[in-house]
């Protein structure tokens, strides 16, 4: 809820056309709780990116038609096509009659493919089997941490965390007009932007990165800008944010902490320390670093954005 939120606040700093993209619905993933098998039809994440080709749009619906509980109509547009997300589509919305064989047959041909290890993962997890679905969950992990899939099973491999990673919070906003382009051209445009230099750019195109579920890439623009600018803190606290993974969060906060010493005022630092905290459960310690970053410039984005988030903590 409170990541919702977050987003929520943001939403003027957020390029809308991509930021829909990192999932087929848009919806956050349950994370299991338990091992008792779950009712309904297994969750379905597909991961199309940017993409708006004819293909991606027609999996988009079947999708929908799918977290809509029309899992017949979902199939017919789903066998349309032979792409593996297409093949993973038809295979969930036929479930449970030969699903669990059709994921490890594709999880044999196709070993190095995340969305594959996912959905096997929620597969197994639908039957009962929670060991296997770790399994193939970490092997989504491992096989390309730098996916949209790849998050989504980290989300199950730790249930107990808040969904998705701490997303970098920029003061400065987007190009104008951006939104108004396709996603693809906005993403473009971000690359563009970001090869001509400039910390900033570099910035706004990794959080564009982090937005789409690729956040190997987005770390590596983050610490390009913070190479670019040595002293600014909103580049050296992206870099910091970057670094944070569910299963070692020192990574970022080894970072972040020697910052809040070096930058003492600064409400970016105060803020995403905040935001990290969140992101471990930490819930009285990121009470006192959003109050910080909220007294520090209460009108601003990053202000006010802490007085949400503090707003949201007050009631749990």
């Amino acid at each position: 809820m409170i990541v919702a939120l977050a987003a929520a606040a943001t939403a003027a700093l957020v390029v809308a056309t991509v930021a829909f993209t990192r999932t087929s619905s848009g919806r956050p993933a349950p994370p299991p709780a338990q091992a008792q098998r779950p009712g309904g039809l297994p969750r379905l994440f597909l991961d199309l990116g940017v993409r708006v080709d004819p293909e991606a749009r027609a999996l988009r619906r079947a999708s929908a038609l799918y977290d809509g509980r029309r899992p017949a109509a979902a199939g017919s547009i789903f066998r349309r096509y032979h792409s593996v997300q297409a093949q993973v589509g038809a295979a969930f919305a036929r479930w449970p009659s030969g699903t669990l064989a059709t994921l490890q047959r594709l999880a044999r041909t196709h070993p190095r493919d995340p969305f594959v290890a996912l959905q096997l993962g929620l597969a197994r997890f639908w039957r009962g089997d929670l060991a296997g679905a770790t399994q193939a969950w970490r092997a989504a992990l491992a096989a390309d941490p730098n996916s949209a899939s790849a998050l989504h099973a980290e989300d199950f491999l730790h249930p107990n965390l808040p969904l998705g990673r701490p997303e970098f919070v920029p003061s400065f906003p987007f190009p104008p007009g951006l939104a108004r382009l396709s996603p693809p051209r906005q993403f473009a445009a971000l690359a563009r932007a970001a090869r001509s230099g400039g910390p900033r750019a570099r910035i706004l195109y990794g959080v564009a990165l982090q937005r789409l579920g690729e956040p190997l890439s987005a770390e590596r623009e983050f610490e390009a800008a913070a190479a670019e600018a040595p002293g600014s803190p909103e580049a050296l606290v992206a870099a910091a944010v970057g670094r944070f993974t569910k299963a070692d969060p020192a990574r970022a906060f080894s970072r972040l902490g020697p910052l809040a010493k070096r930058f003492p005022r600064s409400q970016t630092v105060r803020f995403h320390l905040g935001l990290l905290l969140l992101y471990i459960r930490d819930l009285p310690a990121a009470r006192a670093e959003l109050e910080r970053a909220r007294r520090a410039a209460p009108r601003t984005v990053l202000g006010e954005t802490a007085n949400t988030l503090l707003v949201a903590a007050s009631r749990h």
